[in-house]
């Protein structure tokens, strides 16, 4: 029996990790975590926040998920937005989804992510 996702890899190109740092720490706010060292020679990086893990292993072919991607549920998804587009990021809002607010957008490296937070009074 399924319990839960224990985590959610996304590819990155060779030699991403610095960008990734800067995004996924920087601007999301996740915290890096170590990787085992016999991973950590894969390179890549991998981040948390309370329970939510993402992974971002390296792909010599790699090609951004550009359907595919991680829906993240955030607080205060304006500011959330806000912080993203100061910062470069794309964003764009959907409102297909009924009892939530959520938007799209792209790590440095093209990766598709849904940001989303159920609306008020849901």
């Amino acid at each position: 029996m399924l319990t839960a996702v224990d985590h959610v890899q996304l590819a990155a190109p060779p030699g991403a990790e610095e960008a990734l740092r800067a995004y996924y720490a920087g601007v999301l706010g996740m915290t890096e975590i170590p990787k085992p060292p016999v991973l950590a020679r894969r390179g890549g990086c991998w981040f948390s926040a309370g329970a939510v893990q993402l992974h971002l292993g390296i792909d010599p072919d790699f090609r951004p998920a550009k359907k595919a991607h991680p829906g993240l549920r955030v607080t205060d998804i304006e500011a959330y937005a806000t912080r993203l587009a100061a910062r470069g990021a794309p964003v764009t809002w959907d409102t297909e989804l009924p009892g939530h607010r959520r938007f799209y957008s792209e790590d440095p490296v093209g990766n598709r992510l849904e940001f989303l937070e159920p609306a008020p009074g849901v």
